[in-house]
């Protein structure tokens, strides 16, 4: 063990390793990158996180500078969970602190994860209603600020967030609140960061009105800092939304407090297919009227490779060789709802097949839920590494990205099958890549940027569903413009004085560095 690395456990309570078993095992996410960290740590209380960042923001004021990354579960797919400097992981940072079932207000450690946070709001008939990993922690789930599958009737992580403590990069703590006119005054006028952060951030807004109006208005891209355009309301300010979608550029968000709902009923689902997309769309657009938990759209192809890992899903596929699958649920009167969708059959084609909720239907819809995962992970001759992932798609332009996807698929010999959800928009492909061919690297660079050329021409937005990471920076870098880019570099040098959050993340990602990081090895990861 190096000196770095002694005088840090010297330092804190939890662990620090330089180890090559524990630095390969950290260098790599969920992306189709690989970056290998010098350091590895695991801080045990937000005092442990503070020391860890005083010490690198230290070594960074002697131009001495290490790349500071944190990190929940890795579950990231544009590689903002890697570094070749520091992770500082909050997997010991997980604790559930405090449960106020009255107000339903729950107080937890950044390094919990959804399902434990869920698992015990349940016990009180709560939930926090976002459909992400199990094991994505809630510090991850802002940070990467996703729009899940439940986002369009539930609003997303955002919705349900209504503090956060966050170690910023001088390792002084920042806990957000809403201040009104006069309780800003008084903390901008405090001579420490945070009388600096609200005292500077209230001047850009200031300065920025009509550029942040523009952001708000037409902006889809949740690349940079747009929940800028958040932070001012009416005359209040809180610093609380620039962080969604932040990748810890701006620093470790140690703990949140989020608010809670009731556990709705248990959701009753139907799955519909369909030859043609736009019957699949038109069947869509009646479904959203009667507001589905879920609604989402899969290419035909998935289902069918999915059957061939072991799926019992010919009741969904009824012999089309191609073709649209929707699913939708419902937690709200299930019982009326699925009655009203029963009468909207005689609306579409007689090749159209439809599977309600039953209990003779229960395992076939059992199975179509598993199917996605299946797969994601029937990774024979290859692997499907999430590149081109989570980007908004307007509904009414989805023909024609099919049909400029399909020349895609000809010129790059790829057979990329469409995915997503129907009610926010969002939608993934995953073609199979060998990533043991010499010429992976030129592929998939291809198809990440064709890939973000069409999404755009057909009025889509390659950062739609969740920050751009280290990957998606690449082109979204390339094609902001000149003020929005200054307004967010401006916020970045903000809160990370010596660049040592994340830099090579976000606005500091390098075409150049990141492309050459794809893993050149077949490690198959388990999308889900």
């Amino acid at each position: 063990m190096g000196k770095i690395a002694k005088y840090l456990n010297q330092l804190t309570v939890g662990n620090v390793f330089d180890t090559p078993e524990v630095l390969e095992e950290y260098a790599t996410d969920r992306s189709a990158l690989k970056i290998k960290p010098k350091f590895v740590a695991f801080p045990e209380s937000t005092d442990d996180v503070r020391k860890l960042m005083r010490f690198f923001n230290q070594l960074a004021a002697k131009d001495i500078k290490v790349a500071v990354t944190a990190r929940g579960a890795g579950t990231s797919d544009t590689g903002a969970d890697l570094t070749n400097g520091v992770v500082i992981s909050t997997e010991k940072l997980n604790k559930l602190l405090e449960i106020d079932t009255r107000e339903r207000l729950v107080r937890v450690q950044a390094g919990l994860t959804l399902k434990e946070l869920n698992t015990a709001l349940s016990v009180s008939g709560l939930t926090v209603p976002v459909d992400g990993h199990d094991e994505e922690t809630i510090g991850g789930l802002i940070s990467k600020n996703a729009v899940d599958e439940c986002a369009g009737k539930y609003g997303g992580i955002f919705n349900y967030v209504e503090r956060i403590e966050v170690v910023l990069s001088n390792g002084e703590i920042l806990q957000t609140e809403r201040l009104k006119k006069y309780a800003l005054a008084k903390r901008a006028a405090d001579k420490t960061s945070e009388g600096e952060l609200y005292r500077k951030i209230a001047g850009i807004v200031k300065n920025n009105n009509q550029l942040l109006e523009k952001i708000a208005k037409d902006n889809k891209s949740l690349a940079g800092y747009p929940g800028i355009t958040k932070a001012p309301k009416k005359e209040t300010l809180d610093l609380l939304p620039i962080f969604f979608g932040a990748e810890g550029t701006l620093g470790i968000i140690s703990e949140i407090i989020l608010k809670a709902v009731p556990i709705k009923k248990h959701p009753e689902r139907v799955v519909a297919t369909f030859k043609e997309i736009e019957h699949a769309i038109k069947y869509a657009e009646e479904i959203r009227t009667l507001k589905p938990r879920k609604l989402n759209l899969f290419d035909l192809r998935i289902i069918m490779e999915a059957r061939e890992t072991g799926k019992n899903l010919d009741g969904v596929i009824r012999k089309l060789e191609d073709g649209f699958v929707v699913f939708a649920s419902f937690d709200e009167r299930p019982a009326t709802t699925i009655k009203k969708l029963m009468n909207m059959r005689d609306k579409f084609p007689r090749t159209a097949k439809f599977i309600f909720e039953s209990v003779n239907d229960r395992p076939t819809l059992n199975e179509f839920e598993n199917a996605l995962t299946s797969y994601l992970n029937h990774v024979k001759n290859g692997e499907r590494v999430p590149i081109l992932t989570d980007f908004y798609l307007p509904s009414e332009n989805i023909g024609n990205f099919l049909k400029d996807l399909k020349v895609l698929e000809e010129k790059l010999d790829l057979k990329m099958e469409l995915f997503g959800s129907l009610s926010s928009s969002i939608y993934s492909l995953r073609p199979k890549f060998n990533l043991e061919d010499e010429g992976f690297n030129k592929k998939a660079t291809m198809f990440l940027r064709a890939g973000a050329f069409i999404i755009n021409r057909q009025g889509g937005e390659l950062v739609g569903g969740s920050s751009e990471g280290r990957l998606k920076a690449v082109v979204s870098n390339t094609t902001m413009l000149e003020p929005e880019k200054n307004l967010y570099e401006d916020i970045k040098k903000l809160f990370d004085k010596n660049g040592i959050m994340n830099p090579d993340t976000k606005l500091g990602a390098s075409s150049k560095y990141t492309l050459t990081h794809f893993r050149a090895v077949n490690q198959p990861k388990i999308m889900i």
